[in-house]
């Protein structure tokens, strides 16, 4: 997808973002569109123009066709007009005309229709992103997962036959790091991948670095600094235990207020964590600065919270159990080479695991962070294009990105069905 003004925020071409502006309006279902996706108003019909048909018999001051003379009824058989007879069951207009027929489906030029979304099609269309584009999204991610499985196995091995060196703690500590940072690189990666996508373009892994090298390095600072407002709403929750530590006021009524106190300070910083998820597709998508795409997530996420919790939280179980169910094989295999169940479950100081055992378990486990941290990445993106869609209209911009014609004369509104 070339850049396009799709992606931008109402308020940036001088509408509200609220929705209220020009691009937030979606037309209602049956409006006319003119060839800029706005509404017009229908020419006045000319003495060509052949007259449209009721939808029922006698619509308009049409009077009603005489009814049928009725037939002796016969004990409590069915009565003329009520289902058998020729009444309200055999007009044409309730079967036959087409005005109150289901309207036709929403454009879906990509993995998603584009339209109101419900949280199977989220999920659909995570899966759909990574099945349509597998070579570029599972080159990305086999290179975060590598670094990733690759740390963690040195963790393993190194607790379990160096326990009291710390030199292993702090290389453990650089790697951590490089996995950081590559995490980002490739949600950065994965987020343009997702948007286009979206509209049903093909993408490479060049591509997706030039469209999101230019925002690396404020997706750093974004990550950061959520990072650090969730910190420090957990260490201001933990400044009562701290005092009470310090003066030696261990009583369970004061230590039960610090816990209490802590325990809110983890549900502020829970709900602050949601609040602020859709922060990177915004600032990746939208080109905006960290100020920007924080305010930008704060607001999509305004009044839908549970619903973006839930959907998040499904996917991150969904996720899991399928890098559970890859992972299982993988240990399996892993207990044969070591000769012990110990050695699938995990190792300790008394009985370590072989390196045999830790590299299968590693390879399983870069097989399911394949598959699972894009689907999670695409989850993530697509919830904020479905909070976009429901405020602002963005579907109406993305059909138009998407170079598709105007549909059925309402808009891009989507007329097929719902969302969950």
């Amino acid at each position: 997808m070339t850049d396009t003004s799709g992606w931008a925020s109402p308020g940036s071409s001088g509408t509200d973002s609220s929705g209220t502006g020009a691009e937030g309006v979606r037309p209602p279902a049956g409006a006319p569109s003119g060839p800029d996706g706005g509404s017009t108003t229908a020419p006045p019909p000319s003495d060509a123009t052949p007259p449209v048909a009721p939808p029922y018999p006698g619509a308009y001051g049409r009077p009603p066709a005489a009814p049928t003379a009725p037939q002796p009824a016969q004990g409590r058989g069915p009565q003329p007009g009520w289902g058998g007879g020729p009444g309200w069951g055999a007009q044409p207009g309730w079967g036959a005309q087409q005005s109150w027929a289901v309207p036709p489906p929403s454009p879906k030029p990509g993995v998603i229709p584009l339209r109101p979304l419900g949280i199977g099609e989220i999920l659909d269309g995570s899966i759909a992103t990574v099945r349509k584009h597998w070579q570029t999204v599972l080159g990305l991610s086999l290179v975060v997962a590598i670094l990733t499985q690759t740390t963690l196995t040195f963790v393993d091995w190194w607790s379990q036959h160096n326990s009291q060196d710390t030199t292993g703690l702090v290389v453990a500590g650089a790697g951590l790091l490089v996995d950081a940072v590559a995490g980002l690189v490739m949600s950065a990666l994965l987020t343009v991948v997702v948007s286009r996508a979206i509209l049903g373009e093909p993408v490479s892994a060049g591509a997706a670095w030039h469209s999101a090298r230019p925002q690396l390095w404020r997706l750093v600072g974004l990550t950061l600094l959520m990072v650090l407002i969730v910190l420090g709403i957990l260490v201001a929750g933990a400044v009562p235990l701290i005092v009470l530590a310090v003066l030696g006021d261990t009583g369970p009524a004061p230590m039960g207020i610090g816990f209490l106190i802590l325990l809110g300070a983890g549900l502020v910083a829970f709900w602050t964590y949601f609040r602020l998820s859709l922060a990177t597709p915004a600032l990746m998508l939208e080109k905006q600065g960290i100020k920007a795409a924080l305010a930008r997530s704060r607001k999509l996420v305004r009044g839908s919270w549970w619903r973006i919790f839930g959907i998040s939280l499904l996917g991150s179980l969904l996720t899991a159990l399928l890098a559970s169910v890859v992972a299982i094989p993988f240990r399996v295999v892993a207990a044969m080479a070591g000769g012990s169940l110990t050695s699938a479950l995990g190792g300790s100081v008394d009985h370590p695991q072989p390196v045999s055992a830790l590299v299968i378990i590693a390879v399983g486990g870069v097989i399911g962070s394949m598959i699972t941290i894009p689907v999670q990445a695409a989850i993530n993106v697509l919830l904020y294009v479905d909070q976009r869609i429901r405020r602002e209209a963005l579907d109406l911009e993305l059909a138009r990105a998407a170079g598709l014609p105007e549909y059925g004369g309402a808009g891009w509104a989507g007329q097929g069905g719902g969302a969950a």
